[in-house]
C-alpha cells in the first residue's frame, strides 16, 4: 500500500513538473508574440492554457481518474497541434506534422470510447453487460466519429472564416468528367501535371509541382490515419477486455471513475 502511494505520488510530480513546464513555454511565447502584435497567435496561447485545464476540469467536475500516461499524452498533444503545429508552422515545415496527430488523435479517442462505455456500465440505472467484441467495436465507431465531426469544423472553417484547416496538396495527376467535351459520365485523365495556373480578380498566381487539390486529399488522408490510431487501440483495449497481458497497456490510456479505483 505504501509503495502505491508513494508511485501515485511521484507520478503526480511528474505531472505538475510537465505542466509547468508546458505553460511556462507557452506563456513565454504568447508575449513574444504580444510584443510583435501577432494577436492571433496570442490567442491561440490562451486557448492552449485552457485545453490544458481539460484534465483537472474532468478529474473535479466528473469525478474521473485520468491515467498519468493519457494526461501526458493529452498535454503533449494540446501543445503539438496548437503551439508547435499553428504557431510555430509545423504543419507547413514537417509533412507528416498533421498525419501523425491525426493518428494520435485516433487513438486517443479509442481510448475515450471504452471509458464511456465503461462509466454507462457502471451507473446504476444503466447497467448493462456488453461483449468485448462490441465494446471494442463501439471504441472504434466514437473515435470515427470523433474524426469526422472535426473535418466537417475545419470544413466549416474554411469556407465560412477564410482559413486553410484542410491543407491544400499539390497532385500530378486526377481524373474529371467535367473535362468530357462530349458531358458523358466518362473520366478524362489529366496526367503529368507540372504547374497549375490560377486566374482571379488580383491576377494570375502559377503553381509549380501539380495541380493544386483544396483539401480532400488531405481530409482523407485524416481519416485513414485516424482509422489506423482507432483500430490499434480497439484491439490493445479487447485485450484488455478479456485479460490478456497485451491489455495492460490500454489500462495506461483508459480513464476510471474514482469510486471504481478507489
Amino acid at each position: 500500500m505504501k509503495r502505491n502511494k508513494k508511485r501515485a505520488s511521484s507520478s503526480g510530480r511528474r505531472r505538475s513538473v510537465l505542466h509547468i513546464i508546458l505553460v511556462v513555454l507557452v506563456v513565454l511565447i504568447m508575449v513574444a508574440r504580444l510584443l510583435r502584435r501577432d494577436y492571433h497567435a496570442v490567442f491561440l496561447c490562451v486557448l492552449t492554457l485552457l485545453l490544458f485545464n481539460i484534465p483537472l476540469f474532468v478529474d473535479r467536475r466528473f469525478r474521473v481518474t485520468i491515467p498519468r500516461e493519457l494526461e501526458i499524452v493529452i498535454l503533449l498533444f494540446i501543445f503539438a497541434a496548437e503551439i508547435l503545429g499553428e504557431i510555430g508552422s509545423f504543419y507547413t515545415y514537417i509533412s507528416w506534422w498533421d498525419t501523425m496527430l491525426h493518428t494520435v488523435n485516433g487513438f486517443l479517442m479509442a481510448a475515450i470510447g471504452f471509458a464511456l462505455v465503461d462509466f454507462l456500465n457502471d451507473h446504476p440505472k444503466l447497467h448493462f453487460s456488453l461483449s468485448p467484441v462490441f465494446v471494442a467495436f463501439f471504441a472504434f465507431c466514437f473515435s470515427m466519429t470523433v474524426g469526422v465531426v472535426w473535418e466537417f469544423f475545419e470544413f466549416a472553417m474554411d469556407a465560412l472564416t477564410a482559413t486553410d484547416m484542410q491543407k491544400d496538396v499539390l497532385v500530378p495527376a486526377f481524373s474529371s468528367v467535367l473535362l468530357n467535351p462530349d458531358g458523358i459520365n466518362t473520366p478524362i485523365r489529366i496526367d503529368g501535371i507540372t504547374e497549375t495556373v490560377i486566374s482571379h480578380a488580383g491576377g494570375t498566381t502559377v503553381i509549380t509541382g501539380g495541380y493544386l487539390d483544396i483539401g480532400i486529399v488531405d481530409t482523407i488522408k485524416d481519416m485513414i490515419v485516424n482509422c489506423i490510431g482507432a483500430v490499434v487501440f480497439s484491439v490493445i483495449g479487447y485485450f484488455y477486455l478479456i485479460g490478456r497481458n497485451r491489455g495492460i497497456f490500454a489500462a495506461k490510456f483508459i480513464p476510471q471513475l474514482k469510486e471504481k479505483t478507489e
